[in-house]
């Protein structure tokens, strides 16, 4: 195989540079402006700006409303995560059988990624509404007293659903290309050594298939700490009484409603720092178990 030599580097970096264009602008810049201002205490028109050093990191971190927030984002993320990557690997692994219509089931079934978060809530809300929901309707006349506008644990079951609804097909493409790639003679060879449909599976087919897992549930825990906010804007705003509150909405809470930019910014830069630990302890300790 020929490879390209370049004869100088003006033309590599001219190549790069709109990326890293868009990278700075779009990522380093804010980010930047947000460590900046974490620092920092404004008023609400932006008028006059005091340098309070760590107090605003110290005020977040004392704070037991914060703390809720975050033992909640805790709840919420794990249960988005394990249940959008349980069912979505359950749909690949049925759609990657030899059934009639499997390439309608498939079409099917990545559609909902085209959709956006806000409108998938929207859709949910539809549904689940006490009054003009078919399922909350549903519920109600069965003697289920639903309504998530004023149970909490109801809200939060609300937008752990919706938000795991949203995630399924991305996760569902990447199941069902990893299931595709596998040989079929290493499941036929299983078979005839006497392995039953769910011996093969979790001997064979799912250890080909944490390489696959370990990116998902990477990319599904960062999707429920940051992209989850259309979802819990559009559905419940945080409530009711704070019961839906993330950590992510936290920040839109206080920097947006409340107009706190510095304990705003404090947040922000505690959360990416958490997502980023988080991050790194998955690559250091379950990348581990992963076979490549």
């Amino acid at each position: 195989m020929r490879k390209v030599h370049f004869k100088g580097v003006a033309l590599p970096y001219l190549l790069l540079l709109p990326q890293l264009v868009i990278t700075g602008l779009f990522f380093f810049w804010p980010a930047g402006q947000a460590i900046w201002q974490s620092f920092l205490r404004e008023d609400a028109f932006g008028l006059s700006t005091q340098f309070v050093g760590w107090e605003n990191f110290a005020d977040v971190l004392g704070d037991p409303t914060w703390l809720d927030a975050a033992g909640r984002t805790a709840v919420f993320s794990t249960a988005v995560a394990a249940l959008a990557l349980g069912s979505a690997l359950f749909l690949a692994v049925q759609a990657d059988k030899h059934i009639r219509g499997a390439n309608a089931y498939k079409t099917l079934l990545i559609w909902p990624y085209a959709v956006a978060p806000a409108l998938a809530a929207v859709l949910w809300l539809f549904m689940f509404h006490p009054n003009i929901g078919i399922f909350g309707q549903a519920l109600n006349a069965i003697g289920i007293a639903w309504d998530y506008k004023l149970d909490g644990t109801q809200a939060m079951i609300l937008v752990i659903l919706a938000s795991a609804w949203k995630q399924v097909s991305y996760n569902f493409i990447f199941f069902l290309a990893g299931l595709q790639s596998i040989p079929k003679s290493v499941l036929e060879a299983a078979a005839i050594d006497g392995a039953r449909p769910l011996r093969r599976f979790w001997t064979v087919v799912f250890p080909l298939l944490s390489p696959t897992a370990f990116f998902l549930l990477v990319v599904n825990l960062v999707y429920a700490f940051f992209d989850t906010f259309g979802v819990i804007h559009s559905l419940t705003q945080g409530g009711p009484g704070k019961s839906t509150e993330t950590l992510i909405y936290r920040v839109y809470t206080d920097g947006v409603m409340n107009l706190n930019l510095g304990s705003s910014a404090a947040q922000s830069v505690i959360l990416m720092i958490l997502v980023i630990a988080l991050t790194v302890v998955q690559f250091r300790y379950v990348e581990r178990k992963v076979h490549y």
